[in-house]
């Protein structure tokens, strides 16, 4: 309520944007070559005319925003189920999330920032910029019967259609 909404859509543009390239390696990875270059492209224009991702021109030019990671790629290769574990400060995730978010890891690019103030910030940032996304959540939880059961159901129905939804969808296209 603080931050003017042009503000706070600047800063998850500017996160969803450093967020391409490891995006775009996981395409690759799942057999998705079209989307990995899609996938950097976004990142190009979004970095030089964007202003480093704060605005977001390549959705005008129509390069769509897709974000992969590798628990799905690990998805995408077999492995179909597992466990549903609930991480402080990461949220619903399931073992192969986890094992995915480790190996996403040592990519992302705040990790590279040397600098231990800056980077400490900038997480920060991106920690709270995930806790706005998620605002919209609360409302729908609040008069939930079992919150657990209803955030766990809802979150393994998305990433099922994270992985399979889109290979359904590119199986129709060919």
């Amino acid at each position: 309520e603080v931050v003017p909404r042009p503000i706070r859509l600047g800063i998850g543009n500017f996160f969803r944007n450093l967020g391409q390239p490891v995006s775009a390696l996981n395409a690759l990875l799942q057999g998705k070559p079209k989307q990995a270059g899609q996938g950097i492209a976004r990142f190009l224009l979004n970095t030089t005319v964007g202003l480093a991702g704060v605005f977001d021109p390549a959705t005008e030019v129509g390069l769509p925003l897709r974000n992969e990671d590798f628990g799905q790629t690990l998805g995408v290769w077999g492995w179909e189920t597992s466990r549903y574990v609930e991480l402080p400060l990461f949220g619903p995730r399931t073992v192969r999330d986890v094992l995915g978010l480790f190996a996403d890891a040592p990519l992302a690019p705040l990790r590279q920032v040397e600098e231990d103030k800056v980077r400490v910030l900038m997480q920060g940032l991106q920690l709270v910029d995930v806790r706005t996304q998620l605002l919209a959540l609360d409302s729908m939880l609040e008069g939930a019967p079992d919150e657990y059961a209803l955030l766990r159901d809802a979150w393994l129905q998305r990433r099922n259609y994270q992985i399979h939804g889109d290979k359904a969808a590119e199986d129709d296209e060919s």
